[in-house]
């Protein structure tokens, strides 16, 4: 890395927790794109103009839209391939086609799919392992995400994407893993490859969860906590029965087996201490905690 101001470096040194930091989003709709990815990937990119309508209006129907490509891909873009992936906290799902041409994005039932119905994809088993290397985003996602991309596209090859930006850039190497919405931060190349073969058996990897895409990001910090205290990392282990809000405090019920736990997290942010948040930012941001106020049975 050059000299310049690098935000993941940044929030390394100064321990930004990355616990309740996920993007709050629960229906994800990834397009392979093989162009180049301007500042705005969807806006920048060459897809038809048609295309570009029907998925800037995704965002109003509570869809995510983010632009894929594989690792060092040769693609020529004689395909797009879709993936469709609802983080539902309880029953996540994957589908995926591939389409004729890029104009037929504008006949996808974005409505339906932000909605939770299926869009009349074919169903997915395998996960998804999305590496953001969104380089004219942020530096750090292209210096941080590009050496995870080349390990998983080795290990799991049918399964990696790189991905355009998905937020919390200061957490790079950022990982998303769909169809359950998780997103991890700090991710170098072993952790990257180890994480991926730890959801296949169906386990999480608490050193570096940033959260539950499909929770409000206190819920996220509260999930975590909890799981950190039990030494829980099964990923089905834990289920959100209920959730309430006070001000700045949050109360997240969990049932684990046969028992109930409570997590409190109060979220607090210090005005008096700004920084910069991401490579690019030409303004300083408080910085959001969620401090767990406590985790208890019953």
């Amino acid at each position: 890395m050059s000299g310049r101001f690098r935000c993941a470096i940044a929030s390394g040194l100064r321990g930004d927790d990355l616990a309740g930091t996920a993007s709050t989003v629960r229906a994800f709709l990834l397009v392979e794109w093989s162009g180049a990815w301007g500042v705005d990937a969807l806006r920048d990119s060459r897809l038809p103009d048609e295309a570009k309508r029907a998925l800037r209006s995704a965002k109003s129907l509570g869809v995510r839209v983010n632009l894929v490509r594989r690792h060092r891909s040769r693609n020529r873009q004689n395909r797009t391939r879709v993936l469709a992936a609802y983080a539902d906290p309880g029953r996540p799902w994957l589908e995926t086609t591939v389409l004729g041409s890029p104009s037929e994005l504008a006949d996808l039932d974005l409505a339906a799919f932000g909605a939770g119905r299926s869009p009349g994809l074919t169903s997915v088993a395998d996960p998804v392992f999305a590496v953001c290397t969104h380089g004219r985003h942020d530096a750090c996602c292209a210096e941080l995400g590009r050496p995870l991309a080349s390990a998983l596209s080795e290990a799991q090859p049918e399964a990696t994407w790189e991905v355009s930006h998905i937020g919390g850039d200061r957490f790079a190497g950022n990982l998303l893993v769909l169809p359950h919405g998780l997103y991890y931060g700090r991710v170098d190349r072993p952790a990257a490859v180890a994480i991926a073969a730890g959801h296949r058996a169906g386990h999480l990897d608490l050193d570096h969860l940033r959260g539950r895409s499909s929770y409000p990001m206190p819920v996220q910090a509260a999930e975590i906590a909890l799981r950190r205290q039990l030494g829980e990392t099964r990923l089905d282990a834990l289920r959100l029965v209920d959730r309430r809000r006070d001000g700045d405090r949050w109360w997240a019920d969990f049932a684990v087996a046969a028992e109930r736990w409570e997590v409190v997290v109060r979220t607090t942010r210090d005005d008096t201490d700004p920084h910069r948040l991401t490579c690019g930012a030409v303004r300083f941001d408080a910085i959001p905690r969620h401090v767990v106020v406590s985790v208890r049975r019953g």
